[in-house]
């Protein structure tokens, strides 16, 4: 994994230097083709090494390693040189690489990598002809349709034999690893092993022997421990007078059809003896397993499926007879579970049912837990964050240790290490099986989960900046690397990997958590392959090796007399640093440094502290790409003009309380991906002769920006841009000279907030007369602005692709909004908040034709919510805060409406000054 990344992040430095305008260095043209020859080829052979070869493991680490060392040489090099030729270095720092040595040490780097590839591709060479000189003698002794030797499939068969001595005995042998309370007793009379999950047991159940007469495939989805096959064994249980024919089978990662069709056979088949079935090929194990199931009723269970191509091989053996049969698949896929339309999703346990769990695998049928220890017994089981494994392994570990308050306390203080550590560190192993599964191209973006705080709430698009800021995300033709971030969440929340904590008004998933168990496991593998070290809390000594960590995480506040802090002054090699300190950033040798990110959320709020970082230190780190800091700038000052010397950064975030005026460097700075300030001033572009010299064709989020003028010339030089927010709160001095029309050339713009402040001047509401908004706008938020209703239908409505509209406070004025037809046709969420003179809405369930989500805030006039929004077809949800009423009562009246119609899915909340919020 490590090396993968190395070989990502190679390519992308080398790729941001060739296509910068103004590189700080340059290649021998001669290298780069050679280096980007042999970086192609190794980045080839890991994709293809992840989903299998032939090659030993053993041999592919010993190669990994040495593609990894090689690819980091050969960055430190480059960036080095980056650093020598940005500062021009001094006479007498040794650390400065003349011109010869960078080309010749770079040579000895490129010689490395083609030795590596040559070896590659000799031992592919030696394993195909082992391939082929097998598949020769295994089709001389196989027969036709063989796919393998009688002695191997004599072996397939004895293994199944030895390992599947009945259903009972399986499920038995299942059970006692399951996870399950009571683990050791028999299947039989282990009726009330499932805790927690009674509701899935009883869908679950409703399912398999619902009336319909087609074959039904029924999923079970979820993350790994959270007792999918548990529930299926509860499920398999219940029915054995239901169906003719029951089969069990576990399919795992790596499977073999041949062994699936004989573990079905032997379930189905009685009479079937192993040596009878040891003779015959794929094929005619194929047909007998159909032969057996036609014109019967039967339920087989595919357990533990890690791909959809699995079933696509034996999905044809399952006869559709209109007999009511089913298939029932356990999977920690999503799109694994796609196969069945008609399945269920596996959630974590609350506290309630996390302590009835944990109970059961600790007193059984004794008694209750002992009063002294029932609180402390209460926070253990709040520890395992609801995964049913987590539980019962630690209740496993309490029901063999003495039970006083005092161990178990140490227990609740060490919940983590425990579970990691006991019963062979079996709740680790199941989770290691996710993570081993992963394609490498997903590997060290799920690792860098392990640099976040423990129960960390991760904000996504935070994440996705760092991911690409990092080189970790594979470019594809046609979309931003920003776009493919986020399909690598996806991908990893669908693996139940990566936990969607919150989601946006646009759906789209606005932060993320991980268990911190998958944490635990990051933070395992990332210190095995040396990807990463982060800091444990009360961790008292540095683990020597530190100094060779390209990235460092150090969530507890550091002062100048830590001794972490002295250890920080040797790490020459660092990338990535997330940190804290209670004073100034020191001046570190930080040379090489990327990432910078400075957690400060404590001190946001407290300007007593001094806890704010010296930008003119972190400018002079060039090779930065992603800044997250807390500036010491002045109010009103201007930003320093060194922030030009950072030739590639991408994101550049600043908090702090006072505005800033951008220097004019800032145009230059063609990298630029994403800028947040708490205010921002931009100043005027400078005039050049080159139309495009000073154009930001990368720039795409552009957050608090103050007196945007939105001049020709700005407009121009910010062509993608993407994200806006503008702020105007004082008539400066030619403000009504300001062209909000130009809005309308940003014809890459999604995402727009715009804030009008005061409110009570006419003038500054004339400002927003003229504004014209692009077609591509998905997202809108107005506040101040003190439009007429009917100018929404002008200026808004019309928009093809808006997805979001939020009318803050102010937005719009007047006592009556109608509606017509032919507009917000693509509409989503609308939030109405403090438009505090609407009385009436006039509109037709035709007038948002895709409405999902209605929010209403602090409209104590109005006088009823449409009737009609209850037809919109789409509509799930209704909210309601501190509104009048008359509309509760139509909002309440909407709700009956549906229910009656049969939609259980939709959802009233509304919060007023009585209550914090009732749900129906």
């Amino acid at each position: 994994m490590a090396a993968y990344a190395a070989l990502l992040s190679l390519k992308y430095i080398i790729q941001q230097i060739q296509l910068h305008p103004r590189p700080p260095i340059s290649f021998d043209q001669n290298q780069v083709d050679s280096l980007t020859k042999s970086l192609n080829f190794l980045q080839d052979f890991l994709e293809g090494y992840s989903y299998g070869s032939s090659i030993s493991r053993e041999a592919v680490d010993v190669l990994e390693s040495r593609i990894k060392d090689a690819a980091l040489a050969a960055e430190d090099l480059i960036e080095t040189r980056v650093v020598d030729q940005i500062h021009g270095g001094s006479k007498d720092d040794g650390k400065r690489i003349s011109s010869v040595d960078f080309y010749q040490d770079l040579e000895k780097v490129i010689q490395d990598m083609g030795f590596i590839m040559k070896e590659l591709m000799e031992k592919t060479k030696e394993v195909t002809g082992m391939e082929d000189h097998l598949q020769r003698n295994s089709s001389k002794h196989g027969g036709a349709g063989s796919s393998s030797s009688p002695l191997t499939a004599k072996k397939d068969v004895m293994e199944i034999k030895d390992n599947n001595t009945g259903i009972e005995d399986h499920l038995h042998r299942n059970s006692s690893t399951l996870g399950g309370a009571g683990a050791s007793s028999s299947p039989l009379t282990r009726q009330n092993a499932m805790v927690g999950f009674d509701d899935l047991l009883i869908e679950v159940m409703d399912k398999l022997t619902e009336r319909q007469s087609n074959l039904r495939i029924i999923s079970i989805v979820g993350m790994g421990g959270i007792g999918k096959t548990t529930l299926a064994i509860n499920a398999y249980r219940k029915f054995t007078k239901h169906f003719d024919i029951q089969a069990w089978v576990t399919i795992s990662q790596n499977y073999s059809v041949r062994q699936i069709l004989l573990e079905i056979l032997l379930c189905i088949s009685k009479d079937e003896s192993p040596e009878s079935l040891s003779a015959k090929s794929e094929g005619e194990l194929g047909e007998r397993v159909h032969k057996t199931l036609w014109k019967r009723r039967y339920l087989i269970v595919m357990d533990d499926i890690w791909s959809v191509e699995v079933w696509n091989k034996v999905q044809i053996l399952f006869p559709d007879n209109g007999q009511g049969s089913r298939v029932m698949i356990t999977t920690r896929l999503s799109n694994v579970a796609s196969i069945g339309s008609h399945g269920v999703v596996m959630g974590f346990l609350n506290e309630d049912k996390s302590w009835d769990l944990l109970c059961r695998s600790v007193f059984k049928e004794e008694k209750d837990c002992p009063p002294e220890l029932e609180e402390i017994g209460k926070k253990i089981a709040k520890n395992c964050e609801g995964l049913p494994l987590s539980i019962v392994v630690i209740g496993g570990h309490l029901a063999k240790s003495e039970r006083t308050r005092e161990h178990w306390e140490y227990i609740s203080e060490n919940t983590n290490t425990i579970v990691n550590s006991v019963d062979n560190e079996r709740c680790l192993k199941a989770l290691q099986l996710s993570y081993n599964h992963l394609p490498v191209h997903l590997k060290p973006c799920f690792l860098y989960m392990g640099v976040f705080p423990e129960d960390n709430m991760i904000r996504v698009s935070c994440l996705v900046k760092l991911w690409v800021s990092e080189g970790f995300v594979k470019p594809f033709k046609g979309k931003s690397l920003e776009v493919v971030s986020r399909e690598y969440l996806q991908e990893l929340c669908d693996r139940n990997l990566i936990l969607v904590h919150k989601r946006g008004s646009n759906g789209n998933i606005k932060f993320c958590k991980i268990h911190d168990l998958l944490r635990d496991l990051c933070l395992r593998e990332a210190e095995r392959e040396k990807f990463l070290y982060v800091r444990r809390p009360h961790e008292l000594t540095i683990p020597q090796g530190i100094n060779t960590q390209r990235r460092i995480g150090i969530h507890q506040s550091m002062s100048e007399k830590d001794p972490v802090l002295h250890t920080l002054q040797d790490v020459p090699l660092v990338r990535f640093l997330i940190c804290n300190f209670e004073e100034r950033l020191p001046l570190l040798d930080f040379r090489l440094l990327r990432v910078l990110k400075v957690d400060d959320k404590n001190s946001y709020f407290d300007n007593s502290r001094p806890y704010k970082y010296s930008v003119e230190v972190v400018f002079r780190l060039v090779n930065l790409r992603f800044i997250a800091i807390r500036s010491d700038v002045p109010k009103n000052s201007g930003f320093l003009s060194s922030v030009n010397l950072l030739w590639n950064l991408q994101t550049l975030i600043v908090n702090g309380i006072f505005a800033v005026v951008a220097p004019c460097e800032i145009w230059n700075m063609t990298q630029l991906k994403h800028v947040h300030f708490l205010q921002l001033e931009l100043p005027d572009p400078p005039i050049s002769a080159k139309d495009d010299e000073f154009v930001l064709g990368n720039l795409q989020t552009l957050t608090h920006i103050l007196k945007f003028k939105c001049g020709e010339e700005v407009v121009k030089r910010i062509p993608n841009i993407n994200k806006l927010q503008i702020f105007y709160f004082e008539e400066s001095e030619g403000f009504l000279s300001y062209c909000l029309d130009n809005l309308g050339h940003l014809h890459k713009l999604e995402s727009l907030r715009f804030i009008l402040y005061p409110r009570n001047k006419p003038s500054m509401n004339d400002l927003v007369q003229n504004i014209i908004l692009p077609n591509s706008l998905k997202k809108l938020t107005l506040m101040g602005t003190k439009l007429k209703w009917e100018d929404i239908n002008t200026k808004i409505g019309l928009l093809p692709n808006l997805q979001v509209l939020k009318l803050k406070e102010y937005s719009f004025v007047g006592t009556e909004w109608e509606t017509v037809e032919g507009q917000f046709c693509n509409l989503k969420f609308l939030l109405i908040h403090m438009c505090s003179e609407l009385e009436w809405w006039t509109t037709d369930s035709s007038h948002f034709p895709r409405l999902e989500h209605l929010h209403l805030q602090y409209l104590d006039k109005l006088k009823e919510i449409p009737s009609c929004i209850g037809e919109i077809s789409t509509l799930q949800s209704i909210q309601l805060i501190f509104c009048s009423k008359l509309a509760v009562i139509s909002a309440k009246q909407i709700l009956k409406e549906q229910e009656d119609f049969g939609n259980e899915d939709f959802r009233v909340q509304v919060f007023d000054t009585m209550s914090l919020g009732e749900t129906w």
